[in-house]
């Protein structure tokens, strides 16, 4: 049902997401819900399905899955929220993010922070308050669900493996009050007990290698074929001349193999927690 509904393409994301709501909400067959009724049965507010429908952003993470509960509409809501959720990202990063949502693997290292795709709303709110300054709370707020909506691909029926090789630095470093880095280790130590992840920690201590100079994302489409995510400041890149890749690879190896065992690397994160 309702597969036809706000597919023009000259509206936004949100705003075919919003009439596609609306249309489901109005034309259900077991007749129309009001948006009290809606929000009574999605446990939350009139206001939300309100503002939903008007395409004012965020959208609630956790209510597309409802939506297409409640109307029987089979993952339409699912796929027009990553359309919106893909849309808030700048046009650089939206190919990473179409590949990352098919990924069968993903394979992250990151030197300083915790990547996105672990990060906690608090921990993911105080990094985009410090990268700007000048942003409302709105604003912020609706950067914040984005980032969380990419986590959906870890909690789906198939999730991808994932491998996440973290500098020590990244844990150590203090992002906001401690209350909010225990939180962000703890959210990592239970990443680490899903039996598709695999949480490791580089020493810092450890030698020089071919990844010193910034983060690197592996994915790895269902093809079998992988391609490099790279970042720097304010701009990002996509490597996937196959030469390039098996160097990333095998460098990402040498990674894992320097790094403390996923064992010792959860007693570190423990430990660190415990002195913050």
């Amino acid at each position: 049902m309702y597969e036809g509904y706000g597919v023009d393409e000259v509206r936004t994301p949100l705003e075919r997401f919003g009439e596609a709501l609306r249309d489901a909400r109005e034309l259900r067959p077991a007749g129309k819900l009001s948006q009290t009724e809606l929000a009574r049965r999605a446990k939350t507010s009139k206001s939300t399905i309100s503002r939903i429908e008007r395409a004012v952003p965020p959208i609630p993470s956790h209510l597309p899955a409802l939506f297409d509960q409640i109307f029987e509409t089979d993952g339409l809501f699912k796929r027009l929220y990553e359309e919106a959720v893909a849309q808030t990202f700048p046009a650089l990063y939206r190919r990473r993010m179409a590949l990352e949502r098919e990924a069968i693997a993903v394979w992250e290292w990151s030197p300083t922070i915790v990547p996105g795709l672990f990060q906690t709303g608090a921990y993911a709110r105080v990094l985009f308050r410090n990268s700007d300054r000048r942003a409302s709370e709105d604003e912020i707020t609706a950067s914040v669900g984005s980032r969380l909506a990419r986590q959906d691909l870890l909690r789906g029926a198939a999730p991808p493996d994932v491998r996440l090789v973290l500098c020590e630095s990244a844990i150590r470093n203090r992002i906001g009050s401690p209350e909010v880095m225990r939180d962000q280790l703890a959210a990592l130590l239970g990443m680490a007990e899903r039996p598709t992840t695999q949480v490791q920690v580089l020493p810092l201590d450890s030698e020089a290698h071919l990844l010193n100079d910034g983060a690197i994302t592996l994915l790895t489409s269902p093809s079998h074929v992988t391609v490099a995510c790279v970042e720097a400041f304010r701009t990002a890149g996509i490597i996937d001349d196959p030469h390039h890749v098996r160097i990333a690879q095998s460098a990402y190896n040498e990674l894992t193999s320097e790094a403390l065992s996923p064992r010792e690397s959860a007693s570190l994160l423990r430990e660190q927690m415990e002195s913050l």
